[in-house]
């Protein structure tokens, strides 16, 4: 009979343990499920790529609780995403029709958006060939066999490379020659690779890489002023926080890092 109680006093002891240990199971898991970092989508322009990276990395250090994920492409692809659903926080654009349109549509707050950013097209050519393409009548130099840019109706710096060929009346003869690209960064891969013997990018773009030259900058007159801006997406689930990188993107320290890459602070409200 004393086993058969010792039995049981032990079984109660280790219920007790049991239910114990499973209460504070649950508050740990209680505890680290509050302490989960918020997750950020931010969808910007291709362009943007090696210089967030880079603010990520400081930001991210500073904002234990906050991690950035982001979608880089063409702002015309981003903006379709965005339009069928796509769950983003931020949207940064190379251009401002994008950005607009997102507002005119309601899904970007009218007073939640701003130009950041101004930025220049550039044509460039492989490194290890000779400078002979100083000026956009060059293009119709034999020797040019193929020249890059981004598909116009959804990479702006497709869309402003069209734009001063047509102010130069070289956009249809220059038709043969064209190799459309999904974004900015494809044109400067194939300039890099020898894929094409130039190619119409931003001036970012071309810093980025050892592979390519620089022949000139496009008169910034023949095409519209490449602006960048910046909108917080209305369906965001993490108001609080978007807000805080919204303003950080907009701040000293920011535009100090965008400035290394090649862009340039824009001068609005």
């Amino acid at each position: 009979m004393r086993n058969l109680k010792a039995i049981l006093a032990l079984f109660l002891l280790a219920s007790q343990l049991a239910s114990l240990m499973t209460g504070c199971s649950t508050a740990t898991s209680t505890g680290s499920a509050s302490k989960e970092k918020v997750e950020l989508t931010i969808s910007a322009a291709a362009s943007l790529t090696d210089a967030m990276k880079e603010i990520q990395s400081s930001y991210e250090a500073k904002h234990s609780a906050v991690k950035l994920n982001f979608n880089f492409g063409a702002s015309g692809a981003l903006q379709k995403q965005i339009e069928q659903g796509a769950p983003v926080d931020l949207f940064l654009s190379a251009a401002t029709k994008n950005l607009n349109e997102l507002v005119a549509q309601g899904l970007i707050d009218a007073n939640q958006h701003n130009i950041v950013l101004t930025n220049e097209l550039v044509v460039i050519i492989p490194g290890d060939r000779p400078a002979e393409v100083l000026g956009l009548q060059d293009l119709t130099n034999e020797s040019i066999k193929l020249i890059a840019i981004g598909i116009p109706e959804s990479v702006p710096a497709g869309s402003y490379a069209q734009e001063t060929l047509t102010n130069a009346q070289l956009w249809n003869e220059l038709q043969p020659k064209l190799v459309q690209a999904k974004d900015v960064r494809q044109v400067l891969q194939y300039v890099e690779t020898g894929n094409a013997d130039a190619g119409f990018v931003y001036k970012s773009d071309a810093l980025t890489s050892q592979d390519i030259a620089i022949s000139f900058a496009v008169d910034p007159a023949s095409y519209t002023p490449v602006e960048y801006p910046i909108g917080i997406l209305k369906s965001t689930r993490h108001l609080k926080e978007t807000t805080e990188l919204y303003d950080y993107l907009q701040s000293k320290e920011a535009l100090g890092i965008f400035t290394k890459y090649g862009f340039s602070a824009a001068h609005s409200s």
